[in-house]
């Protein structure tokens, strides 16, 4: 008897031994054999999916093959999946789902391709009867009406990942044809291969290689040759963009950075050759850019928030989606500005200047362009805060060369008062800053600040040091080539020629005009020149320079609580500090370059932006408060650079200028002159003054008054003075003055 349950307990243990691996295999070929029953026996084709029995075969059939892979020891595949790649049961259930039989069958399908290569850890796309069938289903997404939105970006996302992690399978999922081998191709056994492509057993074109029973490809041994075709994955992704549910849109998103972020080089070049993505994504942008109408006020884009594209793609409250006409649009297109420059940013260098050059050709200068040089005055406001928005919000390095390129063009010589090759935005933007309606200027100096905000050396060198590089506005042989000279006592301020033959600025140091009263009190040991003997003279004398420029009867700090010169220091220190942090890989020289020998006949030209900005300087005493406020913002970021050349020709007034030219000191040196003629011809000046000055600061109540405008702009000169003396101060320790 004890023999006998020994025999026994032994068989039985066999049994159970062998059990898992029989009945593992047994029981998927049951479940599916169940799923083709149900076709054969069933006659009703309205039964929704979901009341049948398919899900939860479909469901048994997913976990047999992640548990037999878990007890897989090696990498060999399993019976189970040997049983689904041999009978080619993905593409019999992709027929399934493209025929919706029973209705919902779609949905199934997509759910179980996404679970099968999510869960199963094995590379598969590389095995032909897993790529085919998912090139079939990838086909069968983003079709108007589709009610699987969900489902359909969810698998999309899933392929992409599994790209991300085999780029080398790329070319297969996207259907690209590969290059006839050689007669004697190589291959991993050594024989012969005919020339063209294998076939698997239905007929269909395999790429060139090795196939197993089960359909593994191994390696081509050449590269592919990739064609030009509709690549369905990538037009699917983009149309999944566009959904009106804010989840879908997200997961289609995150699948085209995945896709575009493949760090593999030879990815980057078959998408950004073979493909369209470069050219679908910026097409979208232009058509979501078009889509603004023109009904929207100026003031709406500058107010509306910095939109990134994860946010705007999550789900609205009520309270957002009922927004201002055209807020909506606005909207989708930052969102999607958002992504391009995060899809530049993030892509491999090939597919990031290749995605760069189509954005700026199918978007900036096919669409933006035509509206910027337009002649209405609402359109050119619009397109003007729109591009502000744009510059603020581009930081992809790649991105942004290609906008300020777009922008200023890419010259880099010498520039000329009259050039026909000048490129036409760029010349017509900077004389838009000089336009006959004052809001058109404004706007267009607004740009100009942004763009001196961007890290990029083409926009400072563009638009004012390419014209300074021969310093030839130092007059020819002055201390040395332009070297600054100390004002001698009872000296006048020499700038040309031209300024010692009026007699208003012979007589103005007789006059008392210019007595140093408002002084630098001291300067910080690290900034009294650097241990060089008369350093910290010479830089308070500099300072001093502007502090003391306007006169006396024209100020109005000293009545003001808290509009001293020393307010501005701060952020001149903060400005400063950002322009030598953007510059500083910029190459630029500490110390002026010596000036170069011109001919006689040849005049300085300041450059056509240097000429707007000094022309608008000039006429400080006849502008709007608003104007005056921009030009001068603009002209004080410039002089915050810390290039020599720029420091010199904006904050040094002590050099002498040669004949014919003028500096950001002599420009100021002749509005003064015209302000002291018309200080004489209004009564009451400094107590106007004041009042003004104290409605500007809310202190009191607007009220009608003569000469308003004269009387803000020698505000605005004030107040421009004391930063540039800012500036100045903040700069002394970098600057050899």
């Amino acid at each position: 008897m004890d023999m006998f349950n020994k025999l026994t307990t032994l068989f039985q243990q066999a049994l159970e031994t062998r059990e898992p691996s029989v009945n593992l295999q047994d029981s998927f070929v049951e479940h599916w054999k169940g799923i083709t029953n149900y076709y054969i026996e069933t006659t009703d084709d309205l039964i929704p999916v979901k009341e049948t029995d398919i899900p939860w075969r479909l469901k048994q059939m997913l976990d047999i093959l992640v548990y037999e892979e878990k007890q897989q020891e090696s990498q060999e595949t399993g019976p189970c999946m040997e049983y689904l790649l041999q009978h080619k049961i993905l593409e019999t259930l992709c027929t399934l789902g493209k025929a919706e039989y029973p209705p919902g069958m779609i949905q199934q399908v997509l759910g179980f391709f996404t679970k099968l290569l999510t869960q199963i850890q094995q590379p598969l796309l590389h095995i032909i009867n897993v790529y085919r069938p998912v090139q079939k289903l990838i086909c069968l997404c983003a079709q108007t009406g589709s009610q699987t939105e969900k489902e359909e970006a969810q698998f999309l996302f899933v392929i992409c990942s599994r790209l991300k992690q085999d780029p080398y399978v790329l070319n297969y999922i996207l259907g690209i044809k590969t290059e006839e081998p050689s007669r004697r191709s190589c291959s991993s056994s050594g024989d012969e291969v005919q020339q063209g492509d294998s076939e698997t057993p239905n007929g269909e074109k395999m790429p060139p290689g090795h196939q197993n029973d089960s359909g593994y490809l191994s390696s081509p041994c050449r590269s592919p040759s990739l064609t030009p075709e509709d690549k369905k994955l990538i037009h699917a992704l983009l149309f999944l963009t566009k959904s009106q549910k804010s989840r879908v849109a997200l997961r289609a998103c995150e699948g085209l950075s995945l896709l575009l972020a493949i760090p593999k080089e030879e990815t980057a070049e078959c998408l950004g050759q073979k493909t369209a993505v470069c050219q679908m994504v910026a097409g979208r942008l232009s058509e979501l850019y078009s889509s603004i109408p023109l009904s929207l006020e100026p003031v709406d884009v500058h107010s509306c928030p910095d939109i990134q594209w994860r946010v705007q793609c999550s789900p609205k409250t009520s309270e957002e989606s009922s927004s201002l006409p055209g807020r909506e649009q606005l909207e989708a297109f930052l969102a999607w500005l958002d992504f391009c420059n995060h899809l530049v940013n993030e892509a491999p260098r090939t597919l990031s200047i290749k995605l760069a050059k189509a954005i700026r050709r199918q978007w900036l200068v096919a669409v933006v362009q035509p509206q910027l040089l337009q002649v209405s005055e609402a359109g050119m406001l619009l397109h003007m805060a729109l591009l502000s928005r744009i510059l603020h919000r581009v930081s992809a390095p790649t991105l942004l060369e290609e906008l300020v390129f777009f922008i200023l063009g890419s010259q880099r010589n010498c520039e000329r008062q009259v050039d026909p090759d000048a490129p036409v935005l760029r010349r017509q933007l900077i004389e838009n800053c000089n336009h006959i309606s004052d809001e058109i200027s404004i706007a267009t100096l607004r740009l100009f600040e942004e763009l001196l905000q961007k890290p990029h050396e083409h926009v400072v060198f563009n638009l004012a040091l390419r014209n300074l590089e021969r310093r030839g506005y130092i007059a020819p042989g002055a201390a040395g080539g332009g070297e600054e000279r100390q004002p001698g006592d009872g000296e006048p301020l020499e700038e040309s020629v031209e300024f010692e033959e009026d007699p208003f600025f012979t007589d103005m140091d007789s006059e008392g005009n210019f007595n140093h009263v408002e002084t630098l009190v001291s300067l910080p040991p690290q900034q009294r020149g650097q241990g060089e003997p008369g350093g910290q003279s010479q830089a308070a004398d500099i300072v001093n320079s502007f502090l003391c420029l306007v006169p006396q009867e024209a100020k109005t700090s000293r009545y003001v609580q808290g509009a001293g010169y020393d307010t501005y220091v701060h952020d001149a220190h903060e400005m400063f500090k950002d322009c030598r942090e953007i510059s500083l890989n910029w190459g630029w020289p500490t110390l002026p370059q010596p000036p170069e020998v011109t001919s006689l006949d040849s005049c300085f030209y300041e450059g056509h932006f240097l000429k707007i900005l000094f022309d608008r300087i000039a006429q400080i005493l006849e502008q709007p408060y608003e104007l005056n406020l921009q030009v001068t913002s603009v002209l004080s970021r410039l002089a915050s650079f810390p290039h020599p050349h720029l420091h010199e020709y904006l904050l040094n007034p002590y050099i002498s200028l040669a004949t014919g030219s003028r500096s950001l000191f002599s420009v100021l040196i002749r509005v003064i002159g015209d302000l002291m003629q018309r200080i004489q011809h209004i009564p009451n000046f400094t107590e106007k003054l004041v009042h003004v000055r104290k409605q500007l600061m809310s202190l009191e109540p607007e009220s009608l008054m003569d000469h308003v405008t004269l009387l803000k702009g020698v505000i605005v000169l004030e107040e421009f003075c004391k930063e540039l003396a800012a500036i100045v101060f903040v700069k002394l320790p970098m600057e050899d003055l």
